[in-house]
């Protein structure tokens, strides 16, 4: 390994923007089961799994339907 390494003629990683970025997330315990267990029948990591099913999710525009009950 060189003592010193010349960057001058180096550029930026052109696939940089599409890394992804780390966040924090709070899932219940039985949605986490739920991904792990499929993971696990898939052979992937769940956190791939639930990043896969998002991304499909946005790529498609689902949007999850909720109605909100009124209390009188």
């Amino acid at each position: 390994m060189k003592k010193e390494y010349d960057f001058s003629k180096a550029r930026r990683n052109p696939y940089a923007s599409r890394l992804k970025r780390q966040v924090t997330i709070r899932l219940d315990e039985q949605t986490i089961k739920y991904f792990k267990s499929i993971a696990e029948e898939c052979g992937i990591p769940y956190q791939t799994l639930i990043n896969l099913y998002l991304r499909d999710c946005a790529a498609t525009g689902k949007r999850l339907e909720m109605n909100w009950k009124t209390v009188a």
